[in-house]
């Protein structure tokens, strides 16, 4: 008797922080910043996101012209790193 009014509370709980969990995650995408580019519209972060690639094209090219590129460190972390820098630094300064 005690082990099952044990587990229709544990039940219970479960429940209750699945309900709260998906009202904190459901809440949170209530606001999406987005951007109307031709009357469709489109996340801002996929925009910072396409900006910082282009640039980061601009960069490599700068750092290939000055041959300084291969003292950046292992290239593989470098350029993904600098595109996540440039992507949250653009959508702080410009969208929030």
């Amino acid at each position: 008797m005690i082990q099952r009014n044990m587990t229709a509370t544990t039940k219970k709980l479960v429940v209750a922080v699945s309900t709260f969990a998906v009202s904190l995650i459901c809440s949170g995408c209530s606001r999406a910043p987005s951007v109307d580019i031709l009357g469709s519209f489109f996340p801002v972060w996929m925009i910072c996101l396409t900006t910082s690639v282009i640039l980061i094209f601009g960069v490599r090219y700068l750092l290939v012209r000055y041959k300084v590129e291969q003292d950046v460190g292992p290239l593989a972390l470098f350029y993904p790193s600098a595109v996540i820098l440039l992507t949250c630094l653009m959508w702080l300064i410009l969208f929030r």
